[in-house]
Formats: C-alpha cells, structure tokens, sequence
C-alpha cells in the first residue's frame, strides 16, 4: 500500500502485481520503455506469465531492488515482443539486439 498525491488530493493505492508497465517493446535495441519514462534492455530470462490473467511480466529496475521490481506489459508491448519471437529448429527465440536468445517456458 502506498499513499499517491496529485496536485492537492491524496489517497491510498494497493499495487496488486507489477511496479511498473512495459509501454514498448523494441527487438532492434532491446529495451523496452517503462510507465515512468525510463528505458532498459529486456532480461529475457525473466519473463513469465501473470498468474491473474497470462498477460507477460518481467523484471526491471535491478538497481533499486535485489531482485528487481516486476513490469507488466501492456497489450500493445506484450503484441510488439510477440511478433519478434522466431520458431528456429532449436525451439523459439525471441529476437533482442539481433540475437535470436531462448525463451523460458511460458
């Protein structure tokens, strides 16, 4: 729970799942473009899916967090990190930077 101020009202949010949404996906570089206007490189090893709905999650922010904060992606990043997965004859390969790297089981 944490308390959320805009402008001079004030209230209480409950952050159920992820610290953070994944806006962007882009295969070319790699990163991804989070809800608070950062950037970062996608950590393909930490893809999984929601247990609340199957939407993709991953983690980010690995300098704030010992394990870093969960990202949600949103229904336009999860589509743009889909259509860079590749079926190669070593199974699926999501397309990062111009690497072909595995994916974990989704």
């Amino acid at each position: 729970m944490c308390v959320v101020q805009i402008g001079r009202f004030r209230g209480q949010i409950e952050v159920e799942e992820a610290a953070f949404f994944v806006r962007s996906y882009d295969p070319a570089t790699g990163e991804m473009r989070l809800s608070d206007g950062s950037c970062e490189p996608l950590a393909v090893e930490t893809l999984r899916p929601s247990t609340i709905d199957a939407a993709l999650l991953c983690r980010v922010k690995a300098d704030q967090a010992p394990h870093g904060l969960e990202a949600r992606f949103a229904h336009s990043a999860q589509a743009e990190l889909l259509l860079a997965v590749e079926e190669t004859p070593a199974g699926l390969r999501l397309r990062v930077a111009g690497a072909l790297c595995p994916l974990p089981e989704l």
